[in-house]
């Protein structure tokens, strides 16, 4: 291996991204959303909307699991490092990440899923936004946190919070149906 290669890969594991990827572009590329949708529209329209949201969850305990581990061992300070660096490299998103000693909220202005979407005059799948709450959750258990979001469509609040045994579950009628 060369030097220019071994440079860049202690430097690239002396500050190590909070996303579970490793990706060199600054921003990804929007069309991936189009591709994200089709998906739902499919595994919904084939399977069924609880195939569906067991297919979110799935996303979040496999995949997200570097993540878990991270806010599990971060706490709020890696929830919020990682939605940082996450809309950071989304393109098209305006979110405000805000963060307090108990609480992580996002407050999410712009959606660039679904706004890139609309532009394209996609069809959304009708339940597009609840994979916010059914992925982030997986996410959040093992940390001992939980996600309420209010809004969608385009603009939504969600807040990453301790889970407590009174805290009330996520009413899904609190998440717009995407259109």
């Amino acid at each position: 291996m060369n030097e220019a290669c071994q440079s860049t890969l202690m430097s690239d594991a002396e500050t190590p991204s909070p996303l579970p990827y490793t990706d060199t572009k600054p921003v990804g590329h929007a069309d991936f959303y189009f591709a994200t949708n089709a998906t739902f529209r499919f595994i919904q329209r084939h399977h069924g909307e609880e195939a569906l949201r067991k297919y979110w969850r799935d996303i979040g305990t496999s995949y997200y699991r570097p993540v878990a581990l991270k806010w599990a061992e971060q706490g709020m300070r890696g929830v919020a490092d990682y939605w940082r660096a996450f809309f950071q490299a989304e393109p098209g998103a305006d979110v405000e990440v805000i963060e307090s000693a108990d609480e992580v909220r996002l407050e999410v202005k712009r959606c660039p899923a679904i706004h890139h979407l609309r532009d394209h005059g996609r069809a959304i799948a009708p339940s597009f936004c609840q994979h916010c709450f059914y992925v982030n959750e997986a996410i959040a258990a093992p940390a001992g946190l939980t996600v309420r979001i209010c809004g969608g469509n385009g603009t939504c609040t969600q807040r990453f919070i301790q889970r407590t045994a009174d805290a009330a579950p996520q009413n899904l009628e609190d998440i717009a149906t995407a259109s």
